[in-house]
């Protein structure tokens, strides 16, 4: 039954009996995760270096999540390991260098800085899409890069005439790059995937180069030395930020409006603010909070307006459809009551 036409009530029900708003407190839930989990890795990072932090965090994600679905991935991979191993491998690599970018960003920027910037990922699709997949950015998407640049600026801004970004904005700013990368070829490789599959060697893959990359270029952690909150910010960074936050989104997605959707999920920067502002005790200046309030329109504009314009569009479209049909059906109705009369008259 479409959903215009459910009564009331069976409207907010969906398919396990959970009312609508559950699934949008999932979205929401989700985003704190991954927003507190800014200011855990930034709390983290100098005392366990980033490299290491992306290996542990995903190896260990992959692991726990591979035996949490393991009759149902084995079963994918039995139809299909090459596909599989390919396109899982690809989307590890640049999840790699997204999440290993992100850390060493954080290492020389805050945490607010980190959660904003990072999520300019929602603006650089559209027009990465356009060289990979020949799609023209919309009026949103060019409205929504100028404002994210502006916010950009003004998170540069450092007093009168003066402006920079340090080496860890620009590092986190690279780090949006490479997700975009990600996000794209995962809608691309998702067709004909199990994405659970795709998820489980994408983590094993980002966590064994994340380890390698740690051996070469960082001195190896002694973990026998690592305090009780470095083990608990690492737990929670691979068990909440990775696993459980995923879960909640891969279940939610599939029930709520994709421009609802998009929108509670671009709230992991306002979290990611928020907490940095209440745990860490930073102190963002008038300029941050105007760039924050410019990118974070930006991501509205991109990612919610041309998905509710859509949607309107396709209201319209529907509407004039049973219109048209409705006008059709009088016509031909209007016919056979004068076929029916003339008869009568003979």
């Amino acid at each position: 039954m479409p959903r215009a036409m459910m009564p009331p009530m069976l409207s907010q029900i969906r398919q396990n009996g959970l009312p609508s708003w559950a699934y949008k407190a999932a979205l929401l839930l989700a985003a704190a995760i991954w927003g507190m989990g800014t200011v855990v890795i930034k709390s983290t990072v100098d005392e366990f270096p980033p490299a290491w932090i992306v290996g542990v965090r995903f190896t260990f994600a992959g692991i726990i999540l591979g035996i949490a679905t393991a009759p149902r991935i084995s079963r994918a991979f039995a139809r299909n390991k090459r596909g599989h191993l390919r396109d899982g491998a690809v989307l590890g690599v640049f999840l790699f260098l997204s999440y290993w970018f992100n850390s060493t960003g954080l290492t020389d920027t805050t945490a607010s800085n980190s959660s904003f910037l990072t999520t300019l990922y929602c603006v650089i699709i559209p027009f990465l899409g356009w060289i990979i997949i020949r799609k023209r950015p919309t009026r949103y998407n060019i409205a929504a890069a100028i404002l994210c640049v502006t916010g950009v600026g003004c998170v540069a801004y450092a007093g009168i005439g003066e402006f920079s970004l340090r080496f860890g904005d620009f590092i986190t700013l690279a780090s949006a790059l490479w997700l975009s990368f990600h996000v794209l070829y995962t809608a691309k490789y998702a067709p004909g995937r199990s994405m659970m599959l795709l998820t489980v060697i994408q983590f094993i893959v980002a966590g064994l180069l994340g380890l390698i990359t740690g051996l070469i270029t960082e001195p190896v952690p002694n973990f026998s030395q690592l305090g009780a909150d470095t083990w608990m910010s690492l737990i929670y960074i691979t068990v909440f930020a990775s696993c459980v936050a995923l879960g909640l989104q891969n279940t939610a997605v599939a029930r709520v409006d994709p421009a609802q959707a998009a929108l509670f999920l671009a709230t992991e920067s306002v979290f990611g603010v928020t907490f940095s502002i209440l745990l860490l005790g930073e102190a963002p200046t008038i300029s941050t909070y105007l760039g924050f309030a410019l990118i974070f329109v930006g991501i509205v504009v991109s990612e919610y307006l041309p998905l509710r314009a859509e949607k309107i569009a396709t209201q319209k479209a529907r509407a004039a459809a049973e219109a048209a049909a409705l006008d059709c059906k009088q016509v031909e109705t209007q016919a056979t009551d004068l076929e029916e009369a003339d008869a009568f008259m003979r």
